[in-house]
């Protein structure tokens, strides 16, 4: 009985099929992974995006990439894990709250503590999924019963145990130190959350006097207000203006402090005048300096950005007031020496959007350097892990030797409360520098702990700051699969495979999770690191919020489908690691290049119902694989198809999948769609059914191998192809079907080698029809001239195929040509092609017409030459419009030449 055949609709809609099988996959939990099943683990977990966040192009470009690979290597029969999941975002979070708050004539003070965390818990369950269901529109193929949180109880845990680990194992202290301090949000901030820009600014020189009357030394500094907190200025040891100077002491305009001069191998001799001054409370650099010369370190600044009691009469001024007051004071005091514009880059906060202030506070701070060591042994003695491409090991190498104490505790509410308890009975019942503290994983441990240190009466306050984000992000490849617990996840799939990031984020993320892993699990986290670019706009500029020059995904999902997207970003890409750029009309909302990939689902549906139209209600598997009676073209596409399986495998295997998919394009539109198909019509029409089912069989083969091998770039339009061409069933899915294999018995590049020289042989006799204007549905008489008996012998047996495709009524083929016929000819290769113009076109009128349109060009070339040789057009007309006409001369000048061509060949 012959199965019903199978349809698809007219026309492919993206909008209803991808729905579908997004709702499909997920509800059939197709995705979910099970460590006590077979197979070699391949594991990845996702860049955790903000809470707060909402898709963005860089993340459809990510996800687009890691599905790719995660799609393939199921395929592959690997037992694979993607695990989703959000970060709580600290900052961004409750700078969304604050302002709701302040809209609402409040503080988080007036909430207190435990409200306002219950009021953000409650914003994270009606707004934070917005990034997780905006994921589910690119048909990621996570594990979605796996989904965590940074902050939901089993992450919240391992950032627990590691804290606490850390700090016994005295990798964690309280102390001062120099940090990001956002007076807008009130807290440190990490260097990630640090945006430099470049600003217009000043460059103030003034000059210090020194002590005994005998001189002064000029510095100069972007940020005047903080000469109220120098304790020295420093010069060069070696620098022979200055070295008499060291040890002696200079009077602190304004201030009236006596501050000495020092010598120190940190100041460029040949920057400025050579004299440096140092606060050592308010920069990095001067911060170093201050500790290996025991300097004083005098905070002059509030955490509002106001200068507090140690800026003398500038106390309670806002720091840029105080800034042009204490500019003014020294010109009152003769000390200014000029004032230069000066372009440089201010550190802003990326949430707070103020200029950062270098702050000494006492905050929580982690060694890192022991930390470091392990990841960088692991670099240096097992090359792990391997960053694609490897240029980036170098980056990562060189960061990871240069790491700083990494300063965790940021002043916000929202987060991970750090679990150290405060004897604050010991200090007046306030939390002081000097308060002793106890870390404990609870608070009854932490009570219990401190009773038998301060006794019973002890009175304990938590501390108030929480974890950076990174802390518990720097865990996320393994706090998300169970750690600390030996769970059977941890234990089946860590380490993960691969890690798909950004380049902007190896410092600080991913450089945190090997430290974290190496230090927790003596294990690297994942084995490579493929580093993607950016995704660049029409004008190929970074795409940012400050340029406004972002395009949104889902507007182009919307309207061209999320295949189309997916796989014109991952086309794009030439080469792992390089940025691409993505066309956009911002007046139209419309984007060429997707339009395009749109273009071929489009085309890949069609070809797919012509296929099932003309196998008489047979799925593959009933039609059986191709392997008898196969003709010329069928064992052509065959050796393609298997070229292209091995090029796919080998591309993505490298993470080359802007190549994979090229190629697999190129395959598809060019070899299958316009060759193949237009090769077999005739034998699916014809008498012949021996020859018919070779047909129908080789289509029905490869179609399902296409489907296949694009599956992972483009999973929706192919899901549901396949399901159509083989009648699955609803329990039965593409998208864990094994992936095409190499036949290597049916590769045959001899064979690929004869096929090209009849494509291009057909080819050039439509391309000369086209120059003779033959009408499209007439036929002509051809002569194929070729001296190689190799070539002849190629023509005779694709001489049906000629015939066919070119619309050849009598074709010869000839070692020699016994006279001139009246023809228009080309060449392919060493075969000259003749199409003979008698009884098909009008040659006189067809001359004629060459000889009027060539007489039009050459007009046209005169008029513009003449112009261009008038120095007055070119030297007074606009660039753009000289231009114009040097480009346009070009233009008429090649077409004279192709129409001289054409006219010598039918003279």
């Amino acid at each position: 009985m012959t199965a019903t055949i199978p349809t698809l609709a007219s026309q492919y809609d993206p909008s209803t099929t991808e729905s579908k099988w997004q709702t499909a996959w997920e509800q059939n939990q197709v995705f979910k992974a099970d460590p006590n099943h077979g197979g070699e683990p391949y594991c990845v977990v996702i860049p955790p995006p903000n809470v707060t966040g909402s898709l963005h192009m860089g993340h459809a470009f990510e996800s687009s990439l890691i599905d790719t690979l995660v799609r393939y290597h199921r395929m592959l029969g690997r037992n694979t894990l993607w695990l989703p999941g959000t970060d709580h975002a600290s900052i961004a979070v409750q700078t969304i709250l604050d302002k709701q708050l302040k809209a609402e004539g409040k503080t988080r003070y007036d909430l207190g503590r435990e409200q306002f965390l219950e009021r953000a818990w409650q914003w994270k369950a009606e707004s934070g999924g917005t990034i997780v269901n905006q994921l589910r529109r690119l048909g990621v193929s996570v594990d979605w019963s796996r989904e965590r949180f940074t902050m939901d109880e089993g992450l919240s845990r391992a950032v627990l145990t590691a804290f606490v680990q850390l700090y016994e194992e005295g990798l964690i202290y309280r102390g001062q130190y120099l940090v990001n301090w956002c007076p807008a949000t009130q807290s440190a901030v990490s260097d990630l959350e640090v945006e430099p820009q470049e600003v217009n600014g000043h460059l103030w020189h003034f000059r210090y006097p020194l002590s005994d009357g005998s001189g002064y030394v000029e510095v100069a500094t972007t940020r005047p207000e903080t000469m109220l907190g120098d304790t020295a200025v420093a010069v060069n040891p070696n620098d022979d203006r200055y070295k008499h100077l060291i040890g002696k002491t200079l009077a602190l305009p304004i201030m009236n402090r006596e501050i000495p001069i020092i010598g120190d191998e940190y100041v460029d001799a040949t920057f400025g005048t050579g004299c440096v001054k140092v606060t050592p409370a308010h920069d990095p650099n001067d911060f170093e300096m201050g500790k290996r010369h025991n300097l004083p370190f005098i905070n002059i600044m509030n955490k509002d950005g106001s200068m507090n009691e140690n800026a003398g009469p500038f106390q309670g001024q806002d720091r840029f007031v105080a800034r042009k007051n204490v500019i003014a004071r020294l010109e009152e005091l003769e000390v200014l020496v000029k004032i230069e514009d000066y372009k440089h880059s201010v550190p802003y906060s990326d949430r707070g959007k103020v200029p950062v202030e270098p702050l000494l506070s006492t905050q929580w701070f982690v060694k890192i350097k022991p930390m470091s060591e392990r990841a960088l042994e692991f670099l240096n003695q097992k090359q792990e892990p391997v960053f694609v491409p490897d240029r980036w090991t170098k980056v990562y190498r060189d960061w990871l030797v240069s790491l700083r104490d990494w300063c965790i505790s940021r002043q916000l509410w929202w987060g991970h409360q750090i679990p150290a308890w405060y004897a604050v009975s010991e200090t007046n019942g306030e939390i002081m520098d000097n308060t002793p503290f106890v870390v404990a994983h609870s608070e009854a441990e932490a009570r219990e702990k401190a009773i038998a240190k301060f006794g019973a009466d002890v009175q304990l306050a938590q501390d108030p700051d929480v974890l950076d984000t990174w802390f518990s992000s720097g865990l996320w490849p393994f706090s998300t699969l169970g750690w600390p617990e030996q769970t059977a996840d941890l234990q089946r799939y860590y380490p993960t495979t691969t890690l798909v990031t950004g380049f902007d984020i190896i410092f600080f993320w991913v450089a945190r999770m090997t430290m974290m892993a190496g230090h927790f699990t003596g294990q690297m986290p994942f084995e490579t690191v493929y580093i993607h670019g950016l995704v660049r706009d029409e004008n190929n500029k970074k795409m940012s919020k400050s340029a406004n020059n972002g395009i949104d995904p889902l507007l182009l999902i919307n309207k061209y489908g999320t295949d189309a997207l997916r796989y014109t970003l991952i086309r794009e890409v030439v080469g792992a690691g390089q940025d691409i750029r993505l066309e956009y009309n911002r007046k139209t909302d419309e984007s060429a290049s997707v339009e395009a990939s749109r273009n071929f689902t489009n085309k890949l549906w069609n070809a797919s119902r012509f296929v099932m139209m003309n196998l008489e209600g047979q799925t593959p598997q009933q039609l059986g694989v191709p392997s008898e009676n196969l003709e010329l073209s069928d064992r052509w596409i065959l050796s393609r198809f298997y070229q292209v399986v091995q090029q796919t495998r080998n591309d993505i295997d490298n993470f080359g999948l802007g190549e994979a998919a090229k190629g697999l394009y190129e395959f598809t539109w060019g070899d299958f769609c316009d060759w193949y198909i237009e090769l077999v019509k005739p034998r699916l029409l014809g008498e012949n059914a021996t020859s018919r089912k070779a047909a129908q069989q080789t289509l029905a083969y490869v179609l399902e191998g296409i489907l296949k091998l694009f599956h992972p770039f483009m999973p929706h339009i192919t899901e549901e192809i396949w399901h159509t061409l083989t009648q699955a069933g609803e329990d039965q899915y593409l998208a864990v079907q094994a992936y095409p294999e190499v036949d290597a018995a049916q590769i045959d590049a001899e064979l690929e080698h004869q096929f090209d020289l009849l494509i291009g042989t057909i080819r050039t006799i439509r391309n000369l029809r086209a120059e003779a204007d033959v009408k499209p549905g007439a036929k002509v008489q051809t002569i194929l001239q070729s001296e190689s008996d190799r070539e002849r012998q190629i023509l005779d047996q694709g001489q049906a195929y000629i015939q066919n495709l070119a619309k050849v009524e009598t074709l010869s083929i000839v070692e020699k040509l016994e006279s001139a016929p009246e023809a228009i000819a080309g060449v392919v290769g060493t075969v000259q092609v003749l199409v003979l113009l008698a009884g098909v076109v009008d040659v006189a009128a067809l001359k004629a017409k060459l000889e009027k349109d060539l007489k039009k060009v050459e007009a046209e070339i005169a008029a513009l030459s003449g112009r261009l040789s008038n120095s007055k057009f070119v030297d007074k007309a606009p660039a753009d419009v000289v231009q114009s006409a040097r480009d346009t001369l070009a233009e008429a000048e090649k077409q004279a030449e192709i129409l001289k061509a054409r006219l010598s060949q039918v003279s």
